[in-house]
């Protein structure tokens, strides 16, 4: 059994982020991390790994050659290689050229189980697996709270206000999991000095097969058009409590017709 986890390198948390204004994009040249979620994903392959007694952990990215660094938390964790898509053309790339060059990455790998993280910390978007199931052509389940493998298939379970799904899904297939899907293991000392010897391989879009005006901003669906600073806050009230507080907020609401 082989499981590709699709994991991205985002800002550190201690860092102060920004937009570029020259290119419209998050700044990425500060201190680079493995995206707390995608640690989760990492974590469930191993323990998948290990109730199967025998599979391969493939780490995949796309990303900056820098990324690598990030990345080898997860082979210092127990992954068995790492797989960077890296190559300038590729630089802005929205969800659709994303999708389309993990896409092809993971199609590379062939993997039974494509792995992610519920979300990145530097977007939010939870929306990059649906997309990459959808050109794979694979079943999702996303959300996951609980994963098991049990005669060719996955059950996952997820919570929802209304109480728990439990979603079967043959194999292959792509599953995203929640932050409460596990505690994350620390990589150990021997894992670390064992991660440097492992394989790492970076490919360009050429050794995938896409092409330039499929990547980058060219192959990008969304252009940002303009950055501004957020709005002035209109005029404030303030009101001071001499024990008529209450009636003097009332009064201001009843004023701005918010009651």
């Amino acid at each position: 059994m082989k499981i590709a986890v699709c994991v991205k390198c985002v800002p550190d948390s201690s860092a102060h982020t920004r937009i570029d204004p020259a290119t419209k994009r998050l700044d990425r040249s500060g201190e680079a991390a493995l995206n707390a979620f995608d640690v989760n994903a990492v974590e469930e392959a191993l323990r998948l790994r290990e109730a199967a007694g025998e599979a391969e952990v493939v780490v995949l990215s796309l990303g900056p050659e820098r990324a690598l660094e990030p990345m080898r938390k997860a082979l210092a964790m127990g992954a068995d290689r790492l797989v960077l898509v890296s190559d300038e053309g590729a630089a802005g790339s929205d969800l659709v050229a994303t999708s389309r060059i993990l896409g092809a990455a993971l199609e590379r790998e062939s993997p039974d189980l494509v792995l992610f993280g519920q979300q990145a910390s530097d977007a939010d978007g939870a929306v990059l697996q649906a997309a990459v199931a959808d050109r794979l052509q694979r079943p999702l389940i996303s959300q996951v709270a609980e994963l098991t493998r049990e005669d060719g298939k996955l059950r996952g379970k997820r919570q929802t206000e209304y109480g728990y799904d439990v979603i079967e899904a043959p194999l292959p297939a792509v599953v995203a999991v929640s932050d409460a899907i596990n505690e994350p293991r620390y990589p150990s000392l021997k894992g670390i000095m064992g991660a440097k010897s492992k394989p790492q391989e970076t490919l360009s879009l050429g050794d995938l097969g896409v092409a330039a005006d499929e990547a980058g901003e060219a192959g990008s669906r969304t252009t940002v058009l303009a950055l501004g600073e957020p709005p002035a806050r209109g005029d404030t009230v303030k009101i001071e409590d001499d024990g008529s507080g209450a009636d003097k907020i009332l009064k201001f609401l009843l004023e701005k017709k918010a009651l």
